[in-house]
This record gives structure tokens, C-alpha cells and sequence, in this order.
């Protein structure tokens, strides 16, 4: 670790709270473990995890760092003992398990990807989290396939952006829902085969007329929850992955045996190690080819400046933005 700074800027929190809490303070660099790299980060994503940490909702697991961030880009500047495919001054993106709001972290080397050819490095940060949850949930748990219709709410957001994708290059047909009408653009320019504003059209109605969903990506629950019951088709996957309009419902169940249907949610953070190693590797062979023929892309919204992290939870919880939002490094 020759020539590496003693310190580091970091985003600490005050408690728990609002944007505000958000800090930027010094700390010491940490050093790669076994089996870990030491990332010179260029820049971190912002995720719906990171705020419900912030809102002392989302407790970081034991054993993991207490800085926000899970995930990065950047370039290696150290490795452990029997890191073997990494080495200094390879550029990749990282899954943390956080610390990623920080000028220096340190990741599991097997949960590393190479910066896809073609996109750059500040774009790359953009990917760990979603494209993990994403083809982890829709692909690995649902068994989305070739010809079945895939139903993704809040399609212009960073998991929506990325399912959208994923589904049409994997031969799924892609219904996207969101509003206004310049989200519900996006959601068509990245290949949706239909789109439904939710404030003006009813989607259970649609998705029936086009023959039900098979597999139902939602982050809004709420009254969603018992409209995707109607809305699947029989032996529908429905994948719940936040509550952006609660999560206590009172829901009539009978669908769930009537049609055969599936319920099911997921946190990434606490899976197993080995699991994310399953799914980094998957997504090099299946996924990185279309994102480096262009097929699929990163939707960057905006990156701020490291400092600027309370503003960027701000701008997320807007629900204004489209796609990614990232902290880049000076």
C-alpha cells in the first residue's frame, strides 16, 4: 500500500434523519483483507437502501462498514492474500456491502465485474445494484423466459430502467408503468411494448387485455399489492422489492390459490457471499456481452460531487429523477 494517502474523505451520518445528517468527515484508509481489493473509488451509486439506512430503518448487517454505499467504480490499489484475478490498477465496479460513499473501499474481490467496454467509469457505478437485484429476483428466483409477459412498475427509476432492459433482451414482453408522460417516454425509448400512465389508466385492465403478467417486478406495494394479484396470470411470479406506499395492506388472498401465484420479496445485502458470486458471474456471461454491444445501457440521471450526498438523497427522494443518481470523487 506504498504511496496511498494515511486518511480518506468520507459521508458519515450525525443519526438518523433526514439529508441533512449526511456529513462529509476524515477517516483512516482502510486495508484489503484476505480475499478483498482495495478500490480508489471514482464513484459510488445512490440506493433506496442507502436512504432507509439513513432513516435508521435499514440497520447495516454486523461485520459491515457503517458509511452508506453499496455500490462502486474505480480502479484497484491494493489486493489481499489470494486475490488472483484482480490487480493494480485494473478498472472495475464493485457490490459492496458498504462504505462506498468514501474516496477509498474495500470489496470482495469474487463480487467484482470489469467496467463493461464502452461505457465509462463514472457510468459503471450505476450497475452493481440494480443489474444484482434485478436479474437475481427476475431471472435466478421468477425463471423469466422467452415470450412471457413481464410487468415492471416505476419503469423510468434505476431498477425499472434496468428491468425494462433485461426483460426485452432476454425475448420477455415488457409492460412498464409510470407518470408523467416524460417518464413514461423513457420507459418506451428503452423498449417497453407498452406503456401505462398509472395516474390516467387503470393497469390491471390493460395488463388482463394483453393476457396477464407472468412475472410482476413492483416497488410501490400499497394498493399495488392487491392489484397484482389481479393482474397476473395463472402461475404468475410477483416480486416485491419496496414499499413506496406501505407495506401494511389488508389484501384478499384468494387469487394467490385460485391462480397458482408466487408473492415473494428480497434484500440483496444479507445474502450469502457465495450467492453474490453466483450472480457476478452470471451477469459477465449473460449480461456484460449486451451491455457492450450497446443492446442494454446504464441511465445515468446525475452525478454530485462527493460532498453533495445529502443533496443526492434529496433529488432521490423527489422521486423526480430517472435512472441513476451517483456521488463522483474529485
Amino acid at each position: 500500500m506504498n504511496k496511498l494517502p494515511a486518511t480518506m474523505k468520507v459521508i458519515e451520518m450525525s443519526g438518523p434523519g433526514g439529508p441533512e445528517v449526511l456529513r462529509l468527515a476524515e477517516r483512516p484508509l482502510p486495508r484489503p483483507q484476505a480475499g478483498e481489493v482495495l478500490i480508489k473509488v471514482a464513484a459510488a451509486g445512490v440506493n433506496g437502501p442507502d436512504l432507509m439506512q439513513r432513516k435508521g430503518l435499514y440497520p447495516a448487517p454486523a461485520g459491515a462498514p457503517d458509511l452508506l454505499g453499496l455500490e462502486v467504480s474505480g480502479e484497484v490499489v491494493a489486493a489481499g492474500d489470494g486475490v488472483t484475478r484482480w490487480k493494480t490498477g485494473d478498472q472495475l465496479i464493485a457490490l459492496t456491502n458498504g462504505g462506498g460513499y468514501a474516496e477509498y473501499c474495500t470489496v470482495d474481490a469474487q463480487h467484482c465485474l470489469p467496467v463493461p467496454k464502452g461505457m465509462t467509469l463514472t457510468d459503471a457505478a450505476g450497475l452493481p445494484e440494480t443489474f444484482f437485484t434485478v436479474w437475481s429476483n427476475v431471472f435466478m428466483g421468477a425463471g423469466l423466459k422467452a415470450g412471457e409477459t413481464f410487468l415492471v412498475h416505476g419503469g423510468a427509476g434505476g431498477i425499472g430502467t434496468t428491468a425494462i432492459q433485461l426483460g426485452k433482451a432476454f425475448g420477455a414482453k415488457v409492460i412498464a408503468t409510470d407518470s408523467p408522460a416524460e417518464r413514461c417516454a423513457i420507459c418506451r425509448d428503452l423498449g417497453a411494448n407498452r406503456v401505462i400512465d398509472y395516474k390516467t389508466e387503470d393497469f390491471v385492465e390493460i395488463v388482463r387485455q394483453e393476457g396477464g403478467a407472468n412475472v410482476i417486478l413492483d416497488i410501490v406495494g400499497g394498493p399495488n399489492i392487491e392489484r397484482n394479484f389481479k393482474a397476473a396470470n395463472h402461475d404468475g411470479r410477483i416480486i416485491q422489492l419496496a414499499f413506496a406506499l406501505g407495506s401494511k395492506v389488508e389484501v384478499n388472498l384468494m387469487p394467490v390459490m385460485l391462480k397458482r401465484l408466487t408473492y415473494t420479496g428480497s434484500t440483496l445485502r444479507t445474502r450469502p457471499p457465495a450467492f453474490k458470486t453466483r450472480i457476478a458471474r452470471e451477469l459477465e456471461a449473460q449480461v456484460w456481452p449486451h451491455l457492450e454491444s450497446g443492446r442494454i445501457r446504464v441511465v445515468t440521471h446525475r452525478a454530485l460531487a462527493l460532498s453533495e450526498a445529502g443533496k443526492a438523497h434529496a433529488l432521490m427522494e423527489s422521486a423526480g429523477h430517472t435512472g441513476k443518481i451517483l456521488l463522483k470523487m474529485q
